[in-house]
């Protein structure tokens, strides 16, 4: 499937931004993972077309993934937003869904949105 996220923003700390992904069809996992310079992609919080959901410990109480009733939209609202999440955040997709944020495991992805949180 193809994904494109929305949403990238330059806000400051404690603000609040919600990212949004369309999918061009239905796949069992969904997930928003982020990067900066110099290093790898790391897992933010995923989503089973179910329902369970996963957060990296830093983002969790903070962060909320969710989708949309017709499962091709997918959501990350964030609250309480720290300098540290600042990064190109992507949005992926794949046909299997693992508690463990794992970019290995997830087949599609699009070309990221950018957030920037100022202190």
């Amino acid at each position: 499937v193809h994904v494109r996220e929305s949403g990238g923003d330059s806000v400051q700390a404690g603000g609040s931004l919600r990212l949004s992904c369309v999918a061009s069809g239905v796949t069992v996992a969904m997930a928003w993972f982020r990067q900066v310079p110099g290093k790898g992609r790391e897992g933010v919080a995923s989503i089973d077309v179910l329902g369970p959901t996963t957060y990296e410990d830093s983002v969790k109480g903070r962060f909320s993934i969710s989708r949309s009733d017709d499962k091709i939209k997918m959501f990350l609202q964030m609250n309480d937003l720290k300098p540290e999440d600042t990064g190109r955040y992507y949005c992926a997709a794949g046909s299997t869904w693992s508690p463990q944020l794992r970019a290995r495991d997830y087949a599609d992805w699009g070309q990221g949105t950018q957030v920037t949180v100022s202190s």
